[in-house]
């Protein structure tokens, strides 16, 4: 057969090169990478013996081989898996498509150690290319399932490949590492040592399923000519099957790993067993920390789904809700059936049943973290906290679990969290709302103008900077019969002690800046919705609040951005009587018969209000003139 020889993208040499001058800590990984690949290939074929017996595939004895040979200095990795055909290999093996490479190749530069780059291989899907790191070329025989003919993939990492239909492959997938020396300086092992594979696989691999085989070498005292039987590396011991007395957490992290190809290990492990008439065992993971795509729509979610051992899908996202993908796992059930598809899950009752279950397990463990373990829970929060919080939206059923187990921020204590339990225990006498107020970062909204009187009073406030908490606290509403409310909207009355007198004195302002008010809503027009005196500022003179059901400018720019036109609705004014600035507006009020000059320092005093809640005045340049004239006069 004809061989073709193709040249990789450019982002692909970019990918080999970083691999054969490798910034990885432990090439061992590379092992690890081959070994997982060849059981997915398993597990796949597997599957598709299953749900058509019809298929021409060897299933008898599936199995994983690691051969080596000293003098030709060759490591093959074997599977009698599913395969693949001639259009797949040049697909997902020559051109890197489907890899992320791009992206994987900017975040392994800005790796600044080996231990934060060696877990960018599996994150990413390129980890076939890890063989780079130890080989001089890698070539990758292969014939699907069901097929006639293989395929024959080869490379030196140079920046081009071969391929060439071969007529004499068996089922499954090789790979051979044409091995470059042993350095110690380089921390190249010898990869042809029998006891190195087998510590390897042990470290990595011990848990896989399928039966990781060697042949042994033979020695001098072989001499009757008998083949070493072949030899079972790993023990083949799925882990949510065994006690928790059995497993090390070693062994749990390395399942995590495994799982995730995310190589730090898991915040905290979550075991769950149901029995009864519907038996099935879990066994899921804490990530410590988010993955890089968590936000994004391409971010695969879910745990693996078994059922009886026998492996049915990745990422099955039907088993959690989507406010909890980051968490990863196995879930091995023993009565769904072996042919099951992703539509079928939606509407399985058992599925469901899982669900409800898992979840509320997940969440009990997120709040007996804050409890027991405070800093397990604070990095939690820290990396999961608002993604969690999206669940207040969609899962109704578990909204007050999920309050129950949320912090925030607060003005109560700058480093330490709260929860709105522990905030409603510190309420002040005749408080009755839990106060908060969104906002891009604590500083900003410390520092906001709405802030004063609260922080004048001593009145705790929630300080919110996630995006989701534009939206949850409007769809929540309370909590424990106490409304959760936003000290930029509506009129805040933080009440006094002369609660008679301050009723008078406020009427008196009313009355006294009455004139002004109007006059200012007549300048500003369809600017405001309204101008009237404030008693949420104490030092600020002016600020611009919502009507207390109108969206916040976030909220309405958040709408806007997912593409749902939302009508602008206009703000409320507020001055501050007390301020100077305000005083001496009012007075030139009443003294001048021509206010033209006095319709500039109200628009100004517009445009200040909007600046303080992060806003941009309508027309900026007109803005900074108006700014520049009146800095002028006041030389």
């Amino acid at each position: 057969m004809p061989t073709e020889t193709f040249e990789f993208q450019v982002e692909a040499r970019q990918l080999l090169q970083l691999m054969i001058h490798s910034v990885y800590s432990n090439k061992d990984v590379f092992l690890r990478e081959l070994v997982s690949n060849a059981s997915d290939a398993l597990d796949k074929l597997r599957l598709a013996k299953l749900k058509d017996d019809a298929l021409d595939a060897d299933v008898s004895d599936l199995h994983i081989e690691i051969e080596t040979d000293d003098e030709a200095r060759t490591l093959t990795v074997r599977d009698n898996g599913i395969g693949m055909s001639y259009d797949e290999v040049g697909r997902l093996i020559g051109t890197i498509a489907n890899s992320g490479t791009a992206q994987f190749v900017k975040e392994l530069r800005e790796a600044q150690d080996g231990g934060s780059a060696e877990g960018l291989i599996g994150q990413f899907g390129v980890g076939f290319y890890s063989g780079f790191m130890v080989a001089d070329e890698m070539t990758l025989v292969t014939r699907h399932a069901g097929e006639t003919q293989g395929t024959r993939w080869s490379s030196r990492g140079e920046g081009t490949y071969t391929l060439e239909r071969v007529d004499d492959a068996p089922q499954g997938t090789s790979v051979t590492l044409h091995l470059k020396p042993a350095d110690d300086e380089d921390k190249l092992q010898d990869y042809t040592s029998a006891w190195t594979i087998r510590e390897i696989v042990k470290r990595y691999s011990d848990f896989i399923t399928w039966p990781i085989r060697t042949v042994p070498k033979k020695s001098d005292d072989d001499s009757d000519g008998s083949v070493p039987e072949p030899e079972t590396l790993n023990s083949m011991k799925a882990l949510w099957a065994r006690s928790r007395e059995e497993v090390t957490d070693d062994e749990y992290h390395e399942l995590y790993k495994h799982i995730s190809h995310d190589w730090r290990e898991p915040l905290e492990t979550v075991r769950l067993q149901a029995e009864g008439t519907f038996e099935y065992q879990a066994l899921l993971f804490l990530p410590s920390q988010a993955p890089h795509d968590l936000h994004t729509r391409d971010h695969k979610r879910g745990v693996q789904l078994y059922v009886k051992r026998v492996f049915i899908m990745d990422d099955c996202e039907a088993l959690l809700p989507s406010y909890l993908r980051f968490v990863k796992g196995v879930v091995d059930a023993a009565d769904l059936s072996l042919n099951v598809s992703r539509e079928i899950l939606q509407q399985d009752r058992h599925i469901r049943m899982m669900q409800r279950r898992l979840t509320k397990k997940i969440l009990s463990t997120v709040k007996d973290l804050r409890e027991t373990a405070p800093e397990k829970y604070a990095t939690f929060w820290g990396e999961f906290g608002a993604v969690l919080k999206e669940g207040l939206l969609t899962d109704t059923d578990n909204r007050d679990t999920i309050l129950g187990a949320a912090s925030f921020a607060s003005t109560h204590a700058e480093d330490e969290p709260t929860t709105l339990k522990a905030y409603a225990e510190r309420m002040q006498d005749g408080q009755e709302d839990v106060y908060y107020l969104t906002g891009e970062s604590r500083e900003a909204i410390e520092n906001s103008p709405h802030m004063e009187a609260f922080r004048a009073k001593g009145i705790e406030v929630l300080l919110l900077t996630d995006p989701v908490d534009e939206v949850w606290v409007d769809v929540v509403g309370e909590f424990e019969g106490k409304r959760l409310r936003s000290v930029a909207k509506g009129e805040v009355d933080l009440g006094g002690e002369d609660g008679e007198s301050a009723d008078a004195e406020r009427e008196k302002q009313g009355e006294e800046y009455a004139a002004l008010l109007g006059w200012m809503k007549e300048q500003l027009g369809d600017d405001v919705k309204e101008v009237r005196l404030s008693s949420r500022l104490t030092v600020s003179p002016a600020c611009i609040v919502s009507d207390t059901n109108d969206l916040t400018p976030a909220l309405e720019n958040m709408y806007r951005a997912m593409g749902q036109e939302v009508p602008k609705a206009p703000r409320i004014l507020e001055l501050n009587p007390g301020h100077l600035l305000v005083k001496g507006l009012n007075e030139a009020y009443k003294e001048r018969e021509d206010r033209t000059g006095l319709a500039g320092t109200a628009e100004l005093l517009h445009g200040l209000a909007v600046l303080a809640e992060g806003g941009r005045p309508k027309e900026p340049g007109r803005f900074v003139k108006l700014v520049a004239d009146h800095l002028e006069r006041a030389l």
